[in-house]
């Protein structure tokens, strides 16, 4: 299949996706998704490869036909102002299929996993945050480490250099252990600081509802709309990392305690999941979700986003949570036959329906 081109913006980095199309994703839709969380990085998309394959190639991934062709079209811009200097692949590649692509294609590459980390790590801002960050790039890169030993003597390759690469190596991943042993206990710390405070609120009685849904979906928007949080909310993936918890005082006169968190994202990497399960504990301890649902996009895939929210909140152990599926955006034309009757209807934008979820809202802290 040809590669497709897209317009250049010169300002950011040039960058080519690369998808195996094996027909068990819309591949399109991946590319979409794979396309923006580019854009949240700071690339931009000037072109897309697409191979239609049962299972990637063990040493490539798209074949090597596919990485010629590859080649040839980064080649081609060398002397323009719009070179490419990235590849990126929606998949997760091996380390040995990340070296031969480099080597081939005389081009950075990363993987969709690789993609996440770094806009985690760019949007993070609190320490807890960081630290969460900085476990997931470290569990992500140590098994990596393997069959680097060489590499990271700073010999030269061949006979009589194994033996200080393997050295090197061990060192480079007693190291890692060592930091990744560090962090998880200032992790601990924090999350008895949290505990404290979340048993101060249980003994007070005072309810907690968590925001949850697929990352974009106007979680932010919706939190200051309903407490003035004063969080940032911006049309890119992963805007928001950190758990903000705000009072909300209900038209009843009741009051309870509002979290927004990290947006989901479908195939989001185990390392960040294990990394932000302290934080995403917030959901499991809460008394009800507000689960977000964008209702301006495309049944297809708002089914599929929905499909993911409820896949980490039964791993999150927040299945059995009461829930409001609030369907937001709906200031844009939207077919409301989709809306399920029992869901609310919403745009955190205009403020429409806001009314029926607080009264919705009201209802979770009558509740014993």
């Amino acid at each position: 299949m040809a590669i497709y081109k897209n317009s250049i913006d010169e300002e950011k980095t040039n960058a080519v996706l690369c998808a195996v199309d094996n027909g068990i994703l819309d591949i399109d839709d991946s590319l979409d998704e794979l396309e923006r969380l580019a854009d949240t990085a700071g690339a931009v998309c000037v072109a897309r490869l697409i191979q239609p394959r049962e299972k990637p190639d063990i040493r490539t991934y798209i074949g090597s036909g596919k990485v010629k062709e590859l080649g040839e079209f980064i080649n081609a811009r060398e002397d323009s102002e719009d070179i490419i200097s990235l590849v990126i692949f929606d998949d997760e590649l091996s380390p040995s299929q990340i070296k031969n692509l480099e080597d081939e294609l005389n081009c950075r590459v990363i993987d969709r996993t690789m993609l996440i980390l770094d806009i985690f790590a760019k949007r993070a801002t609190t320490a807890e945050g960081k630290l969460q960050v900085e476990i997931a790039c470290l569990r992500y890169t140590a098994p990596r480490l393997i069959g680097k030993g060489t590499q990271l003597s700073r010999l030269a390759g061949g006979i009589g250099t194994r033996g200080p690469g393997e050295s090197k190596l061990e060192t480079d991943r007693r190291h890692l252990k060592r930091r990744i042993a560090a962090l998880e206990e200032k992790i601990k710390e924090l999350e008895r600081s949290r505990d404290v405070k979340r048993a101060r609120r249980i003994k007070s009685g005072i309810k907690t509802v968590a925001i949850v849904g697929y990352t974009n979906a106007g979680k932010s928007t919706l939190m200051n709309k309903l407490t003035d949080a004063g969080i940032l909310a911006e049309d890119k993936l992963f805007a928001t990392l950190d758990p903000t918890t705000r009072n909300l005082r209900l038209p009843n006169g009741s009051e309870l305690l509002l979290t927004d968190t990290v947006g989901f994202v479908s195939r989001l990497p185990h390392h960040l999941v294990k990394a932000f399960k302290s934080t995403l504990e917030e959901v499991k301890h809460s008394n009800a979700i507000i689960e977000l649902v964008d209702a301006s996009e495309k049944e297809e895939t708002r089914r599929m986003k929905i499909d993911v929210t409820e896949k980490l909140l039964i791993e999150l152990g927040a299945a059995d949570k009461s829930v409001i599926q609030v369907y937001n955006k709906c200031d844009i034309e939207t077919d409301a036959d989709f809306i399920p009757r029992d869901a609310v209807r919403i745009s955190s934008k205009t403020g429409k329906g806001i009314d029926a979820l607080l009264e919705r809202l009201v209802g979770i802290t009558q509740q014993k």
